[in-house]
């Protein structure tokens, strides 16, 4: 279990390491944060002042080795737009983020499993039928065309939500079913295949051949060995928590993580968008190693040795 769990830690910091690479990177070609801050029509010495007083001056492999230098010392860099420590400015936003992603995630699961489940064990039937028919069409959907739609019925028609702020908890309603809507269309068709994968198996005909109620042979046998799966998805689903917001929250102008992101990317605001990165692959790593974790609490045989060949 030991080895098992330094090769997953080496693998998380290895993805790090290559996620906060590619954003340094792509960030320093993609335009110069000088002229975007302080505009073209700025002073040449202004500018110049401004690349000296922030290292962009320097060459990139330098500017590179003084930015992972000052992550090991756990110093996330500063805003270039008013001076704050960018790690700070990202955590302000966290709550907000967090207060629709939550809910989204619990909608997700309370959906799009049952409903999975419900069409393995009707397979064939109209039932079956209806929730897939659901499943392609939410999960088809881009989600801000969805969240469009949802503001012009709504918010435009009905008058019944706002279309945005963050005022009370029904401004939330709308970005909440929008985020949730596409992750239960997954969830019930990875549950679905799941279920009825291992409803073929052998063991599940000798339990009913004995005698087992169907009711106990679904519970007992079928949806403890369906779970790994999709709890592999749910880990996904919990790991995109804060990128998967990006879009939803520009929508309906939510003051979360996800909107700060697509700001600090116009504007070219690199160490906030190299820390919000970082906090998405944190949280993806996390996630992943507790799906990891969660195989052996769910199937006994990848335990120990096993585990560890997983």
């Amino acid at each position: 279990m030991v080895r098992f769990l330094l090769i997953r830690l080496g693998r998380a910091l290895l993805t790090i390491a290559l996620v906060v690479t590619f954003a340094f990177v792509v960030l320093r070609l993609s335009g110069d944060p000088a002229l975007i801050i302080m505009s073209n029509e700025a002073p040449p010495e202004a500018i110049a002042a401004f690349r000296k007083a922030w290292g962009l001056d320097d060459p990139i492999w330098l500017q590179y080795i003084h930015y992972f230098g000052a992550i090991a010392q756990g110093e996330l860099g500063r805003s270039m737009r008013d001076g704050r420590p960018a790690l700070e400015i990202v955590l302000e936003r966290v709550p907000a983020t967090l207060a629709l992603t939550v809910p989204a995630l619990i909608l997700k699961i309370g959906i799009g499993v049952p409903a999975g489940i419900l069409a393995a064990l009707r397979r064939g039937s109209t039932v079956d039928r209806l929730v897939m028919m659901a499943a392609v069409a939410g999960f088809a959907v881009p989600s801000f065309v969805l969240g469009l739609v949802l503001v012009l019925v709504f918010s435009v028609q009905l008058g019944w939500l706002p279309s945005g702020g963050q005022e009370s908890w029904i401004h939330a309603l709308l970005p909440v079913v929008t985020l949730g809507i596409g992750g239960a269309a997954v969830l019930a068709r990875f549950t679905r295949s799941a279920m009825l994968e291992v409803l073929g198996q052998p063991y599940i005909r000798t339990a009913s051949a004995k005698g087992v109620p169907w009711p106990a042979v679904v519970r007992g046998h079928a949806l403890p060995n369906a779970a790994i799966p999709t709890v592999t998805i749910i880990g996904f689903m919990v790991g995109n928590l804060i990128a998967g917001a990006v879009v939803v929250e520009s929508v309906f102008s939510w003051p979360g993580v996800g909107r700060l992101l697509v700001v600090s990317v116009a504007s070219r605001d690199l160490a906030v968008v190299q820390c919000i990165l970082l906090l998405v692959a944190f949280t993806m790593v996390i996630s992943n190693l507790a799906v990891d974790l969660l195989y052996g609490a769910l199937d006994p045989r990848l335990r120990g040795g096993a585990a560890g060949a997983h």
